[in-house]
């Protein structure tokens, strides 16, 4: 059987956006460095640095992930291209929005060339999302490796497409922003990360996550990279357990996953920071803890026996 690991037949397209967005994020590093601008309390190079590492790593996961499919090679291919447009074209606009005019890309309407560069980035994610939910379509009618990988691939994709749409909630006016817009007002600004605070305030370091309010972008993130962790963990559990084992692990894993993903959800949408969760948050994610290391403690103890 032919190592998928070699490249020879890894999506090309996708395969050339990764070693892009990895040179890019050089310059992004470089910018950093020389470039002393600040945008919404950030380095303004400090967004696409953050997104070109997350564009390499999803362009370069998708662009493997295809070479493993066999059926509708031609749709696959063609979602694929899609896929790589679609990275290309929005860092494209975070690079010029950005790095090089100095203003915000996302929730900005503040001219007509901002609001024009809003929308073509809200069209891009659509089509972004709706490929890679082609994508997850065709991946679940065929076998993409071991019983375990499989499974693991197919979850993954799920749970990242939960995590792009959650991106949606970005978009949504705050209550403050609804009631001027309600009034007749027109805002610069409409949506945004954060949840009860402002965009811009503390927040942790490089990620800059609010410290002070809840923050969207941590579910958005922890969802899109379930496609990479997922994948990883079936692999460690079948060289630990054995495939049909590990099969079992994987859906405990995509179980707590999915369960993480929502609990932040949760705590983000009550304006609660990520460092800062109050008794609901704790005794939820407790339960999670028990509910997941139990169910994979059970699994193995049962393999055992």
């Amino acid at each position: 059987m032919e190592n998928t690991f070699t490249t020879r037949r890894w999506h090309r397209p996708l395969l050339i956006v990764a070693f892009l967005m990895a040179g890019l994020s050089l310059v992004a590093a470089a910018g950093l460095v020389l470039d002393d601008r600040v945008l919404v309390g950030a380095p303004i190079w400090l967004k696409p640095l953050k997104f070109t590492i997350s564009f390499a790593i999803y362009a370069g996961t998708l662009s493997w992930l295809l070479s493993v499919t066999r059926r509708a090679p031609r749709t696959t291919w063609a979602m694929g291209t899609i896929v790589a447009a679609g990275l290309v074209t929005e860092m494209a606009l975070i690079f010029v929005q950005i790095g090089y005019r100095g203003r915000m890309l996302h929730f900005n309407q503040s001219t007509p060339l901002d609001t024009d560069f809003t929308i073509v980035m809200a069209f891009t994610i659509y089509a972004l999302w709706g490929a890679t939910l082609a994508i997850a379509i065709l991946a679940m009618t065929q076998k993409l490796g071991g019983r375990a990988v499989t499974l693991a691939l197919r979850l993954g994709l799920v749970i990242t497409l939960i995590g792009l749409a959650l991106g949606m909630l970005m978009v949504k006016p705050t209550a403050e922003q609804q009631s001027a817009i309600d009034a007749g007002q027109h805002l610069a600004i409409v949506g945004g990360h954060s949840v009860g605070v402002p965009d811009g305030g503390p927040g942790l370091p490089f990620l800059t996550w609010s410290t002070t309010g809840g923050d969207l972008r941590i579910p958005h993130f922890i969802g899109i990279h379930a496609l990479q962790l997922l994948p990883l963990l079936s692999i460690l559990f079948v060289l630990r357990f054995g495939e049909r084992v590990a099969s079992r692990l994987v859906w405990v894993a995509a179980s707590g996953y999915a369960g993480m993903l929502a609990l932040l959800t949760w705590q983000a949408l009550r304006a609660q920071p990520l460092l800062r969760p109050d008794a609901e948050t704790l005794t939820a994610l407790g339960f999670l803890l028990l509910a997941t290391f139990g169910s994979g403690y059970a699994v193995t103890r049962r393999a055992k026996a």
